[in-house]
């Protein structure tokens, strides 16, 4: 098993220090084995939040890396919903000689989001 990051050690910390502060307050237990119980649950929470929080974090990095956007080469263009456009260049570009463009292919207002 990996040793756990920084990260996972204070999501893990907080939420047995905080379940088990409500748990106490809200059941109001007053005998030893209640304590007990609420404590070993309360480390049971505390080690499922530490071992899901990177996987969390990791479907966000990975929703986030599929949503970007990337600036297409010059040997594929953007299509951008405009198939007359991409036809029109194409058609141009074949008899020109190539050239690499000095600006990005999307418009300004199609920027890469980062």
């Amino acid at each position: 098993m990996p040793r756990p990051n920084p990260a996972q050690l204070l999501y893990g910390s907080a939420t047995v220090i905080c379940s088990t502060l409500a748990m106490l307050l809200l059941s109001q237990a007053r005998s030893v084995v209640w304590t007990a119980v609420i404590a070993v649950t309360a480390l049971a929470l505390g080690l499922l939040v530490a071992l899901t929080a990177p996987s969390a974090h990791a479907k966000l990095r990975r929703r986030a890396a599929v949503g970007r956007t990337t600036t297409p080469s010059p040997a594929q263009p953007a299509l951008h919903g405009r198939p007359d456009a991409v036809t029109a260049q194409h058609a141009s570009t074949a008899t020109a000689a190539p050239a690499t463009p000095a600006t990005p292919a999307t418009p300004a207002g199609m920027g890469a989001r980062r």
